[in-house]
Protein backbone atom coordinates (compact mmCIF):
# COMPACT_ATOMS: atom_id res chain seq x y z
CA UNK A 1 0.00 0.00 0.00
CA UNK A 2 1.36 3.06 -0.99
CA UNK A 3 2.03 5.86 1.70
CA UNK A 4 1.76 8.69 -0.08
CA UNK A 5 -1.11 9.86 1.58
CA UNK A 6 -2.37 8.31 5.00
CA UNK A 7 -5.36 6.03 3.98
CA UNK A 8 -8.39 6.71 6.07
CA UNK A 9 -10.64 3.41 6.83
CA UNK A 10 -14.18 3.68 8.60
CA UNK A 11 -13.14 1.61 11.54
CA UNK A 12 -11.51 2.46 14.66
CA UNK A 13 -10.22 0.70 17.55
CA UNK A 14 -12.67 -0.38 19.98
CA UNK A 15 -15.57 -0.28 17.11
CA UNK A 16 -17.75 -3.39 17.10
CA UNK A 17 -17.61 -4.91 13.43
CA UNK A 18 -18.90 -7.95 12.29
CA UNK A 19 -16.59 -10.67 9.31
CA UNK A 20 -18.22 -10.46 6.11
CA UNK A 21 -15.94 -13.15 4.56
CA UNK A 22 -13.25 -15.53 5.32
CA UNK A 23 -13.52 -18.78 7.53
CA UNK A 24 -14.71 -16.59 10.53
CA UNK A 25 -17.87 -14.88 8.26
CA UNK A 26 -20.95 -14.30 10.63
CA UNK A 27 -22.99 -11.61 10.10
CA UNK A 28 -24.88 -11.91 13.16
CA UNK A 29 -22.33 -11.76 16.01
CA UNK A 30 -20.36 -8.52 16.60
CA UNK A 31 -16.96 -8.47 17.75
CA UNK A 32 -14.18 -5.88 19.27
CA UNK A 33 -11.47 -4.36 17.03
CA UNK A 34 -7.83 -4.87 19.39
CA UNK A 35 -5.49 -3.16 17.12
CA UNK A 36 -5.65 -1.80 13.39
CA UNK A 37 -2.12 -1.78 11.04
CA UNK A 38 -2.71 1.43 8.84
CA UNK A 39 0.57 0.84 6.75
CA UNK A 40 -0.39 -3.00 5.73
CA UNK A 41 -4.82 -1.95 5.84
CA UNK A 42 -4.83 -4.87 8.18
CA UNK A 43 -7.02 -5.23 11.14
CA UNK A 44 -7.03 -7.43 14.03
CA UNK A 45 -10.33 -8.51 15.49
CA UNK A 46 -10.90 -10.38 18.70
CA UNK A 47 -11.77 -14.45 17.97
CA UNK A 48 -10.69 -14.28 14.59
CA UNK A 49 -8.42 -16.00 12.54
CA UNK A 50 -7.19 -17.65 15.32
CA UNK A 51 -3.81 -19.57 14.54
CA UNK A 52 -1.39 -21.79 16.79
CA UNK A 53 1.83 -20.28 17.89
CA UNK A 54 4.83 -23.10 19.01
CA UNK A 55 7.14 -21.93 21.81
CA UNK A 56 10.32 -23.66 22.71
CA UNK A 57 11.31 -25.29 25.98
CA UNK A 58 13.56 -23.10 27.56
CA UNK A 59 15.07 -22.81 31.11
CA UNK A 60 12.51 -21.23 32.80
CA UNK A 61 9.52 -23.20 30.77
CA UNK A 62 10.80 -26.70 30.57
CA UNK A 63 7.85 -28.04 28.64
CA UNK A 64 7.17 -26.31 25.19
CA UNK A 65 3.49 -24.55 25.33
CA UNK A 66 1.31 -23.99 21.80
CA UNK A 67 -0.56 -21.18 21.85
CA UNK A 68 -3.68 -19.58 20.02
CA UNK A 69 -4.01 -16.34 19.38
CA UNK A 70 -5.24 -13.74 17.01
CA UNK A 71 -4.07 -13.04 13.84
CA UNK A 72 -4.36 -9.57 11.32
CA UNK A 73 -7.05 -10.13 8.61
CA UNK A 74 -7.92 -7.50 5.93
CA UNK A 75 -9.83 -4.70 6.55
CA UNK A 76 -12.02 -4.94 3.70
CA UNK A 77 -13.64 -8.19 5.47
CA UNK A 78 -14.94 -6.48 8.15
CA UNK A 79 -18.24 -4.03 8.35
CA UNK A 80 -19.45 -2.00 11.15
CA UNK A 81 -22.09 -3.31 13.32
CA UNK A 82 -24.81 -0.87 13.67
CA UNK A 83 -26.02 -1.62 17.20
CA UNK A 84 -29.66 0.19 17.64
CA UNK A 85 -30.76 -1.63 13.95
CA UNK A 86 -28.52 -4.63 14.97
CA UNK A 87 -26.89 -4.84 11.32
CA UNK A 88 -24.23 -4.68 9.60
CA UNK A 89 -23.85 -0.79 7.87
CA UNK A 90 -21.93 1.38 6.13
CA UNK A 91 -21.21 4.86 7.03
CA UNK A 92 -21.18 8.60 5.75
CA UNK A 93 -18.75 11.24 7.28
CA UNK A 94 -20.50 14.30 8.36
CA UNK A 95 -19.26 17.71 10.14
CA UNK A 96 -20.49 18.69 13.12
CA UNK A 97 -19.22 21.54 14.89
CA UNK A 98 -16.11 21.18 12.76
CA UNK A 99 -15.69 17.62 13.90
CA UNK A 100 -15.90 14.36 11.44
CA UNK A 101 -18.60 12.38 12.58
CA UNK A 102 -19.37 8.64 11.30
CA UNK A 103 -23.25 8.35 10.55
CA UNK A 104 -24.34 4.96 10.13
CA UNK A 105 -26.59 4.68 6.85
CA UNK A 106 -28.94 2.34 7.94
CA UNK A 107 -30.08 4.03 11.13
CA UNK A 108 -28.65 7.77 10.92
CA UNK A 109 -27.59 7.50 14.15
CA UNK A 110 -23.83 8.97 14.66
CA UNK A 111 -21.15 5.75 15.86
CA UNK A 112 -19.23 6.44 18.60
Amino acid sequence: MSLRFKPKFNVKKGDSVVVISGDDKNLSTPRTVLSINLEKGKILVEGVGIVKKHRKPTAQNTAGTIIEQESYIDISNVMLWDSKKLVPTKITRTRVNNKLVRISKKSGEAIK
